[in-house]
């Protein structure tokens, strides 16, 4: 899924997606309305729309108050969304069997940033734990991530 397709799903659920010199966050969702930084680049523009589209889907009111537990929990739910929508499980394996052998080729070829791909496969290890299979393969989050398919 490129940018531009994320912009086309925004706007199917009436969503104004501008771009904009914010200073304070790289995105946002007010309402039907979501700003991106724009001087971001096409990928990262990807990720954090991802992001904003997870809140849409996911979260209920303001949550900009990170003190505030519920608000945290809407945060990491928004995120998980925006991660598996861009990557998931089914990503790893597919990065693997492209013969991506670190994270700057698997982000790359998930199209998406390091700093993404970093955060996502932390959020599987911290959802699955040390392992989890799909299909069949067997995906390794520690001690480092690993794809292993069965026979």
């Amino acid at each position: 899924m490129d940018y531009t397709e994320l912009l086309i799903e925004a706007d199917s659920n009436h969503l104004i997606t501008k771009e904009k010199p914010l200073k304070s966050c790289d995105g946002r969702i007010k309402g039907n309305r979501i700003a991106i930084k724009d001087t971001l680049t096409t990928t990262e523009k990807k990720c954090v729309l991802a992001e904003e589209l997870g809140h849409y889907y996911t979260s209920v009111g303001n949550i900009l108050n990170q003190n505030n537990v519920q608000n945290r929990k809407q945060e990491q739910k928004a995120r998980l969304w925006s991660y598996n929508r861009l990557i998931g499980l089914n990503g790893i394996i597919n990065s693997y069997r492209h013969g991506c052998h670190s994270l700057a080729e698997m982000a790359e070829y998930l199209e998406v940033t390091q700093e993404f791909l970093a955060e996502s496969i932390q959020k599987y290890r911290s959802k699955y734990g040390v392992f989890t299979t799909l299909d069949n393969y067997i995906i390794y989050f520690e001690p480092n991530l690993a794809v292993i398919e069965m026979l």
